[in-house]
């Protein structure tokens, strides 16, 4: 059985990542978000942590747990109920958390971003969407159908997406930000895209849609962002001769 060092797979993604640099939500907290024991034999990968994702990391015998949403979103304490079995399922079962936020979105290789063009099939891609310090972002210049686009973004993320047809029927600039970036649609605009693919938005977005003259596909928050985790996992994989799993758990949201 192939083995690795905690700490090493730790300094690499924080290395690779450059999670020191980016301005992500305070209570993001990239990184190692909990430890074990030291040792990792096998990594999971999934877009939440939760307590029924460490239960089907367990169940997939891992030890490292890779997440883009971590643990510390809400209130961390107190330690009681479903986060007492959260937090006892982490430690009786020694399953280290490591989560990636914005670092995740942004990177240029393993990003959610990145890996969501490349299954769109974009090339040529300029930064977009500057927020937090950085772009999160990518776009690229094509000539492509609307409906087109729409059947690629359903065939990338396994979904049909909800479109709002506001903007031209041939997409010739689309720009693309995973998850919960809708309610920045007047910045995708001002950007210049005639074209917006983001995860979810708010109602009202459509009424801005309108005014603007800007397509918007909403590909769903959880399924933009399982590109990211598992290219990270992929990536950390090779590196340190490990098996990987993707823990699919779905919120359709």
């Amino acid at each position: 059985m192939s083995k690795a060092s905690l700490a090493a797979i730790v300094r690499h993604c924080d290395r690779v990542l450059q999670s020191a640099r980016v301005q992500d939500y305070e209570r993001a907290a990239n990184g190692l978000q909990v430890e074990n024991r030291g040792t990792i034999t096998r990594i999971a990968a999934a877009v939440d942590a939760s307590l029924a994702t460490a239960r089907l990391a367990v169940a997939a015998r891992a030890d490292l747990l890779l997440v883009h949403h971590g643990l510390f979103w809400s209130p961390a304490h107190p330690w009681t109920g479903p986060r007492y079995q959260l937090l006892r399922c982490l430690l009786e079962h020694d399953l280290a958390v490591y989560s990636s936020h914005l670092p995740l979105d942004a990177h240029p290789r393993l990003g959610n971003n990145a890996r969501l063009c490349a299954a769109l099939g974009f090339r040529k891609l300029r930064p977009f969407y500057f927020d937090h310090g950085l772009h999160l972002g990518f776009q690229t210049q094509t000539r492509l159908p609307r409906a087109d686009l729409a059947e690629r973004l359903r065939q990338a993320t396994g979904r049909p997406p909800r479109l709002i047809p506001a903007g031209p029927a041939v997409c010739r600039r689309i720009g693309v930000v995973s998850g919960g970036a809708g309610d920045g649609l007047k910045q995708a605009a001002a950007e210049g895209v005639d074209t917006f693919i983001t995860g979810e938005g708010p109602h009202w977005t459509y009424a801005l849609a309108e005014e603007l003259g800007v397509n918007v596909l909403y590909g769903g928050h959880y399924a933009t962002e399982t590109f990211g985790v598992k290219a990270l996992a992929a990536h950390l994989a090779r590196r340190f001769n490990l098996p990987w799993v993707f823990l699919d758990h779905p919120t359709g949201l």
